[in-house]
């Protein structure tokens, strides 16, 4: 937002302060200052207007003239000129000696061919002031003698800061704002305009038959004042000056007269030609769809029945909050015209500028909230304006729709609670001056303990202040942040790396690094299309947002895959050799109605065979789920294949090639094995991918875990016995070695222990009963004090042969 300094100075005085001190103070105050920009012409020391009293021709030189130059401080000054276009008594631009021009030239008092000369006739490209340069500028106005030239020939000269305003401040987006401000930090008196008109009191009928708002939770406050007679014309110097430095065209003095209101108070307005209006009858509704406008920028515009339109009898007049139509525009030729003032309600208004991709001065302001009790002031202020600007008069009553919305509250401040978050001790005088000098109204009382209790009236145009730490960052702000005491800053608490979940994190990048994967990174928000093609409209659909800033980031992620396929995707594209990947990060699922941000870890395994001497082994669903056992283990989980459960009817994966492990009861989940190939095809993703999706609450990590101690190895050899077993062929190879080492490792427990069972043979055939198949698995034992003797492991072997056979439903073969 641009402020001049000019316009500011309407409501407080910074006569006193330099540009750069007024920099600081709006930075200090929470505004950041972009630029600073000058207009008209910048002050130039020691270049002033002067007057050729008489000239001669140079004696030694035919094309130079010697001038005597008055200035008005009653000394004539000769100065050598080369110019040939003046005549005696022209009043012209003089720089005199210890000027300093554009581009660094310095004017000197010197000697041109035995002359002396005391300074420099200029041009106006010379001084910046124009593009003349055939000779000296010849002032024909004829200022006063000694005028600076900025003065003389630049305009009203003004500077212009660039603010950066946060969207919390509302009230900081007019001169008024952050005049209030400046006058807090700078301990000044801040003076508002003074209201000529009151429109309470008028006679006559208004200029509107009727007023109707037919969307009162959209439109709360509305109101319209009607003036007759007025002379729409161009807008005075001054007014033209100020609306252009920053940076808006005048247009007439009507209109000028809404932007300067709308820049001075923050509260945007809109005149109507009256005769423009259909029916005499102003109506505040929802558009139909499909109802078109052209807006003042002559374009023409679709609304849709979620709009607010300002409308006449016939057609809609303004897209409410946003900007108007050249339907009923104020012209040259208007007459009568009705001026609006009104709340809308900042989400509408939102809402409709973003669909209509029209950003103006007004939705920027509506759409972050006005002061809900400004709209009288502004309309009163802008009829001033309009009747010194245009004439006319003022009739009948205003014509209200509803009050304006309750803004303010009180809130109650302890001092002594401001100096705990301070940090520092600050008086109770300096925390209610502070208070005070941003027009918030303060009542001292006292707490229960004693301290200072402070009941502080917000008034309405501080949307932003509802709680007692908000007005400790006031009080902090107009004090000053450059009056906390230098200290020694420290902090106790938890480091990230002792977050169970960063603990996590970080084990799961060492361990898929380690597997020769690289790790890579995506936004949390996916286009929701690609999600409901995999996950459906039922698993999507309540995490889409209801105003993505973009089409492909309209859905937050329910699983870090789509990202990833993009990645392979990419990288195959540019012929990249990474064939596996990683992520992690947060997804969001839905369960019971409500939104659940998770813990996540993803991966993806491909392998390019096509320029090999040697063909690898292709990646297969023991590829993914040894991986996942893997995860699951950094996370303190032991993963029981035997529970594994197989993956079909999903669009995501291959038939019969995935499996699922875990549920959101046990608080954790994985889906992992081959993914789809006819989904891969489709993401032009060439060969087999392999992939892994882990899923884990962020409570999960909240239970208590055994922390691991090292053990030394055994360095006594192991002992080994295979068992053969005759099972049902429905049951998993995976299942049958669990149920053997439980088996095992209670038999086993005493002076050696099971140390690992493995299959190594599934057989089905001959010999083998029809429904049944033989699994091989080999047991392997080990002491940590001694080699083991095979009579005692035959006798433990024994043991858990007889138990196998009379606790489960497996025959063991001999």
């Amino acid at each position: 937002m641009k402020i001049s300094l000019k316009w500011l100075s309407h409501y407080v005085d910074l006569s006193a302060y330099s540009n750069d001190e007024i920099s600081y103070a709006l930075t200090m105050v929470g505004f950041e200052v972009e630029r600073i920009e000058h207009t008209g012409v910048a002050p130039m020391a020691h270049v002033v207007v002067g007057e050729i009293e008489s000239f001669e021709q140079h004696p030694n030189a035919d094309r130079l003239s010697v001038c005597q130059i008055n200035v008005g401080d009653g000394e004539l000054r000769n100065i050598v000129c080369g110019a040939k276009n003046f005549k005696a008594h022209d009043r012209v631009l003089v720089a005199l000696p210890g000027a300093v021009l554009p581009g660094d030239f310095k004017i000197k008092k010197g000697n041109l061919r035995g002359i002396k000369s005391e300074g420099m006739l200029c041009s106006a490209r010379e001084l910046g002031v124009g593009e003349g340069h055939e000779g000296i500028a010849i002032l024909a106005e004829r200022p006063d003698l000694g005028t600076p030239v900025h003065e003389a020939v630049g305009g009203d000269s003004d500077v212009v800061f660039d603010v950066e305003v946060t969207p919390n401040r509302p009230d900081a987006l007019s001169h008024i704002g952050i005049a209030r401000e400046m006058a807090a930090w700078f301990k000044l008196e801040l003076s508002y305009p003074q209201l000529k008109i009151d429109a309470n009191v008028l006679s006559g009928g208004s200029l509107i038959k009727g007023l109707e708002v037919q969307v009162p939770e959209k439109c709360p406050h509305y109101r319209g004042y009607s003036i007759r007679g007025v002379q729409v014309g161009p807008s005075p110097k001054w007014l033209q000056e100020l609306i252009k430095a920053i940076g808006l065209r005048p247009i007439n003095n009507v209109v000028d007269a809404t932007n300067y209101v709308l820049h001075e108070t923050g509260q945007p307005l809109h005149a109507f030609d009256v005769a423009k209006i259909k029916g005499g009858k102003i109506i505040v509704r929802n558009a139909t769809d499909g109802e078109k406008i052209t807006t003042l920028d002559e374009k023409e515009r679709v609304l849709n029945a979620g709009m607010t339109v300002i409308a006449d009898a016939e057609r809609a007049l303004v897209v409410a909050g946003v900007m108007g139509s050249l339907d009923a525009e104020v012209d040259d030729g208007s007459t009568d015209i009705f001026l609006e003032s009104a709340y809308f309600c900042p989400k509408s208004t939102r809402k409709s500028s973003r669909q209509l991709i029209l950003s103006t001065d007004s939705s920027y302001r509506f759409e972050r909230g006005v002061d809900p009790k400004g709209a009288e002031f502004a309309a009163l202020r802008c009829l001033d304006l309009i009747v010194e600007l245009a004439g006319g008069e003022v009739v009948g009553l205003p014509l209200v729709a509803g009050e304006a919305p309750q803004g303010g509250c009180e809130i109650e401040l302890s001092t002594s609670f401001v100096r705990e978050r301070f940090g520092f001790d600050v008086s109770d005088e300096a925390i209610i001056e502070s208070l005070r000098a941003l027009e918030l109204s303060v009542l001292e009382d006292a707490d229960a303990n004693g301290d200072l209790l402070l009941r502080v009236g917000i008034p309405s145009f501080r949307l932003d202040l509802y709680r007692p730490i908000d007005l400790v960052e006031e009080v902090i702000r107009i004090y000053g942040c450059d009056k906390i005491p230098a200290g020694e800053v420290y902090g106790r608490g938890l480091v990230s790396e002792d977050d169970p979940i960063a603990r996590f994190n970080m084990r799961v990048t060492a361990l898929l690094v380690g597997r020769g994967c690289n790790e890579v990174m995506h936004y949390s928000l996916r286009d929701g299309e690609t999600l409901k093609s995999l996950y459906g409209h039922e698993g999507t659909d309540a995490l889409g947002l209801h105003n993505p800033l973009a089409s492909d980031a309209s859905h937050l992620r329910p699983s870090l895959l789509p990202g990833l396929l993009d990645c392979v995707k990419l990288n195959q594209a540019r012929h990249n050799e990474p064939e596996r990947f990683f992520e992690t990060g947060r997804v969001f699922r839905e369960f019971g109605g409500k939104i659940f941000e998770m813990v996540s870890v993803g991966f993806v395994v491909t392998q390019k065979q096509a320029g090999r001497w040697r063909q690898r082994e292709q990646p297969d669903f023991y590829t993914a789920s040894k991986l996942v056992c893997d995860l699951f283990g950094t996370a303190g989980v032991k993963v029981d294949p035997a529970r594994f459960d197989v993956l079909s009817g999903n669009a995501t994966w291959q038939e019969g090639h995935a499996a699922t492990f875990g549920n959101m009861k046990m608080g954790f989940e994985a889906h992992f094995g081959v993914l789809s190939a006819a989904m891969t095809r489709d993401w032009g993703i060439d060969g087999t991918v392999c992939a892994g999706s882990i899923l884990i609450k962020p409570e999960f990590f909240k239970r208590w875990v055994k922390k691991k101690n090292y053990a030394p190895f055994s360095s006594h050899p192991p002992a080994t016995r295979d068992l053969a077993l005759l099972v049902d062929a429905s049951v998993s190879a995976g299942q049958v070695a669990s149920t053997v080492e439980k088996i095992a490792d209670k038999v086993a427990k005493g002076p050696f222990s099971l140390e690992s069972v493995k299959i190594f043979d599934v057989y089905l055939g001959e010999g083998i009963p029809e429904g049944k198949k033989s699994i091989a698995l080999n047991l392997s034992f080990r002491s940590d004090e001694r080699t083991l003797t095979d009579k005692e492991v035959d006798t433990v072997f024994d043991a858990i042969q007889q138990k196998v056979a009379e606790t489960s439903s497996f025959e063991v073969r001999s």
